[in-house]
């Protein structure tokens, strides 16, 4: 196990320090490239800020707006019929906007019925099976300028509910409800 840890913490200066040698073997001015990289990801960081504070803004106001809490108790009865706890729609909802918001709702969730039961599991597998499809699209599709988004808006909801429901289904047949 040490030699694990051995190699973790050599890992990623062997990496820069190959790059580096490579790319001054191959006559490429390292130093200048580095900095120039550096520049454009501090361009990079400063145009996506007003994508990431709109995003923001906007989860807050559905969260305190009262509308998740309003949404869940419309479908709650659906929900119960299908076998799905209501109360791991709010973290299924929230996933694709944000992951910060989602992780904080797994956490609630963890901490309120625990790690090892079925809502633990399950937040914990929606967590890793779903994306954050409307942060992706807003921030790198805005920073790179691409206007329509439609297609891609579909699909990675699609792919969001797609690995909500096989995540309810794979918990359900491996750990029960």
């Amino acid at each position: 196990m040490q030699w694990i840890s051995a190699i973790s913490l050599w890992l990623i200066p062997f990496i820069i320090g190959f790059i580096l040698l490579y790319g001054t073997m191959k006559k490429v001015p390292t130093y200048e490239t580095f900095v120039e990289g550096g520049k454009e990801g501090i361009q990079m960081a400063f145009s996506i800020i007003p994508y990431l504070v709109g995003m923001m803004v906007s989860i807050g106001i559905f969260r305190a707006s009262g509308a998740l809490e309003f949404l869940v108790g419309c479908i709650k009865p659906l929900l119960l019929k299908a076998g799905i706890p209501p109360e791991i729609i709010p973290l299924a909802l929230i996933r694709p906007i944000s992951g910060n918001a989602a992780l904080g709702m797994m956490t609630d969730l963890i901490s309120t019925h625990g790690p090892d039961s079925y809502i633990g599991r399950l937040a914990s597998v929606i967590q890793g099976s779903t994306d954050t499809t409307m942060y992706v699209l807003t921030v790198y599709f805005g920073a790179v300028g691409v206007k329509k988004m439609g297609d891609a808006l579909k699909v990675g909801l699609l792919a969001d509910l797609a690995g909500f429901i096989v995540a309810v289904i794979v918990v359900t047949l491996v750990f029960g409800s």
